[in-house]
């Protein structure tokens, strides 16, 4: 059995990968928004049309979950290109909040997830608290988070959108801790190098991803400045 420094040493090196995917995923998505929120033929193309906006929006669905059920039969290398296919896919629709947002306060709050998103994921990491049984309590969340936003589509009520968004943040938050510690338990010790490994840090990078964007995304709609 590998002692506890050895265990602790791999878990470190597992997560560098995890966040090293995360934040190229994160590059890749911002770069493209930005880059399409400054091209009107792309903005035309892709909101113009509301079609080709939602059809965006079921690709990157799609692509969530093909990775997440079929993470054993894919190999490493089709891992990887889903991940940043549907990265690429996220900044493209994502490209409107540079349309509807000030470039300034778009930065503050991405400040702000981040320093968030970093103190839960340290807190996730290095507690001794079992979290797991935060796990029902969140995913209860997330269902009634879900059902209450496609209500809203219908009310389209600002104070509901507001409620939902504060409600939102408490939840990704909290995921951030929880999602941490879950990747923790599911590394592998002794499988480091393999394929196994690499997508392993895939699968957590896109869990933490979309935690990210999800605080960062409701924190725009609560603290954003509009144009």
């Amino acid at each position: 059995m590998p002692s506890q420094h050895a265990i602790d040493a791999e878990n470190a090196r597992f997560f560098q990968k995890v966040y090293w995917w995360m934040f190229l995923g994160m590059f890749v998505s911002g770069g493209l928004a930005w880059y399409t929120a400054n091209n009107a033929v792309l903005v035309n193309a892709i909101f113009a049309n509301s079609w080709r906006f939602f059809a965006l929006i079921i690709g990157e669905v799609a692509l969530v979950f093909i990775l997440a059920s079929q993470i054993k039969k894919l190999s490493a290398s089709v891992a990887k290109l889903m991940f940043l296919g549907y990265a690429a896919l996220n900044g493209l629709t994502l490209a409107v909040i540079f349309l509807v947002y000030t470039t300034e306060s778009i930065i503050q709050v991405f400040v702000i997830t981040g320093v968030m998103f970093g103190v839960m994921a340290c807190y996730g990491y290095f507690t001794k608290k079992d979290l797991s049984s935060w796990g029902s309590i969140l995913f209860m969340g997330l269902i009634g988070l879900l059902i209450a936003m496609v209500v809203n589509l219908f009310l389209q009520s600002g104070m509901f959108s507001f409620i939902i968004s504060c409600i939102a943040v408490v939840i990704f938050t909290a995921l951030t801790a929880y999602d941490v510690q879950k990747i923790k338990k599911m590394n592998i010790i002794g499988n480091e190098g393999t394929d196994e490994d690499t997508k392993e840090a895939i699968m957590g990078a896109l869990q933490l991803y979309l935690d990210f964007i999800n605080l960062f995304l409701h924190l725009l709609r609560l603290l954003g400045n509009r144009k």
